[in-house]
């Protein structure tokens, strides 16, 4: 596709210098120019199709070719989905009464998505959005670069068939003045991201200010299937209770890198969201007391993700076992996870319908227990994530690579460091052999040691071919960056997939994207 998409765009280049290069030429020239067969004769339809599949930056360049060019890149189907943030591959918008011109004349009623910085959420442009695009159902407000907010009081109009609505957060720019203004608009909504600032947080706690007001949010949004509150400094378990006493249809919570969330708003959560399956809360801090009182055994939930908690033993056993069933179980960094917990998962039936599972660096679980789980429930597993387990080596992967016969993803290996050391060579060949072999829906392969431990040789690349043949949907292979990833990554250039291979460096595979409720959980 990136290749299809570099090959247009060139022919977009080379044709715009050639007809800049027509017109010098004088008429006695342009006697001895021989028509042949053109892009320009390929039907209007076909073109459209063939632009589709330019970014909008690129379609700029499109339409300095020709007029038919350009009222074909400029058709409003091809701009139903627009971000405006530069800092995400975005345009760069600077001139405002131009953006309200091309809200009416390009965008209209095909805008489905769009993306506004803090510069552009003006009261003029949401009105012309609310007034010019009503299929508009998806939309991302980014006000966390913002330093002061625009004046709102002439906020009269909002779309208000919004079916998605994320909102990225400042740490010190209060929303409420923008929010009482929508508040009226947001009823249709089904899925809410609000996304914090946790990765650039530096300040004490004194210093959290609650930007937002759940409460009133939870209030004009009854029907809400989909909440992600994504790394907010202030969102504790008060919140989380304000969103379960209005918004019953709740299927999914995300709660990621909230570290004031404690989980004793489970209970509540649990009692009252009958719907609720999903339950995400990697990286919060949720502790034993509080998760063991929350009525697990009466809830619906499948998926669960509590990487980088730290919950005891004794409490992960109360709330695994008392869960009816599991299709997603994320455990990775969970120190106090044991091979009682998981044989007791095993031998009660709970892991029957799992699909995708995260056991990386789970210290306490012993290659025998993770080789007894994939045994008897690796025929239905599409995602396994088992990195960090140096005693994990080439022949337990290979003992086990042919239980994984619907495998979508799977990260394995340990990269060298001073705390985990591999105490042995890893012949990659046979491990990429087998995947091969035994994986033919493998779409995501990420592999974790590091040069030193990887042993390879002159005749590695017929077992790259293999993988790459055998494994045709295979999207993303990351590997540790050295000569070996060379190798690799110069044999799938060589067939024209050059953005397979990747690098641990840039790159982190993950198995989220198995999640019943991806899609919506998607932002940025």
């Amino acid at each position: 596709m990136e290749g299809f998409r570099a090959t247009i765009f060139n022919v977009a280049q080379d044709a715009t210098q050639v007809a800049s290069a027509s017109t010098q030429l004088g008429d006695r020239d342009r006697e001895y120019i021989v028509p042949t067969c053109t892009i320009q004769k390929i039907p209007e339809k076909l073109l459209l199709k063939v632009f589709s599949y330019l970014k909008h930056p690129e379609l700029s360049y499109v339409a300095q070719v020709c007029k038919k060019w350009r009222m074909l890149a400029y058709d409003s189907r091809l701009w139903h989905v627009v971000s405006l943030r530069p800092e995400y591959s975005g345009l760069h918008v600077t001139n405002i009464d131009l953006l309200l011109s091309l809200i009416g004349i390009r965008f209209g009623a095909t805008m489905k998505y769009i993306e506004l910085p803090c510069e552009l959420i003006t009261a003029p442009i949401l009105h012309e959005l609310a007034n010019k695009c009503p299929n508009l159902n998806y939309m991302t407000l980014d006000f966390s670069n913002a330093m002061q907010l625009h004046d709102f009081n002439d906020l009269n109009a909002f779309p208000c068939n919004l079916r998605s609505l994320c909102l990225c957060l400042s740490e010190v720019i209060f929303l409420e003045g923008f929010m009482r203004r929508i508040y009226s608009c947001l009823s249709s909504l089904e899925v809410l991201h609000m996304i914090g600032t946790f990765e650039m947080s530096t300040e004490a706690e004194d210093d959290i200010y609650e930007v937002v007001n759940i409460g009133k949010i939870k209030a004009h949004t009854p029907n809400l299937r989909v909440v992600n509150l994504y790394g907010i400094t202030f969102i504790d378990d008060t919140h989380i209770e304000l969103l379960a006493s209005n918004c019953i249809h709740l299927e999914c919570v995300a709660l990621n890198f909230c570290l004031r969330v404690k989980g004793s708003s489970f209970k509540v959560l649990l009692q009252r969201c009958k719907k609720l399956k999903t339950l995400l809360l990697q990286h919060t801090g949720v502790i034993d007391q509080h998760m063991i009182a929350a009525p697990w055994e009466m809830s619906v939930i499948q998926e669960l993700d509590l990487t980088s908690t730290e919950l005891s033993t004794v409490c992960l056993e109360n709330i695994l076992l008392r869960i009816p069933s599991f299709t997603y179980l994320g455990l990775g960094y969970c120190e106090f996870f044991t091979d009682r917990v998981l044989e007791l998962l095993i031998a009660r039936g709970k892991l029957n319908h799992l699909k995708a599972v995260d056991l990386s660096y789970t210290n306490a679980l012993s290659e025998s227990a993770i080789y007894q789980l994939l045994q008897k429930l690796g025929s239905n597993l599409e995602g396994v994530m088992i990195a960090g387990k140096p005693k994990l080596t080439e022949n337990f992967w290979l003992n086990v690579i042919s239980f994984l016969k619907s495998i979508k993803i799977c990260v394995l290996g340990t990269a060298n460091g001073w705390f985990l050391k591999m105490q042995s060579k890893v012949h990659i060949d046979q491990v990429i052999e087998w995947y091969a072999q035994n994986c033919p829906r493998l779409e995501r392969l990420e592999i974790q040691w590091d040069p030193d431990t990887i042993r390879f040789s002159d005749k590695s690349n017929k077992f790259v071919d293999h993988i790459r043949l055998r494994c045709p949907n295979l999207k993303s292979f990351t590997l540790s960056d050295g000569e070996y990833y060379e190798m690799v990554k110069s044999n799938f250039e060589r067939a024209d997939r050059v953005k397979v291979v990747r690098t641990t460096t840039n790159y982190s595979t993950s198995i989220v994207s198995l999640l019943s409720c991806y899609k919506d959980l998607l932002f940025n």
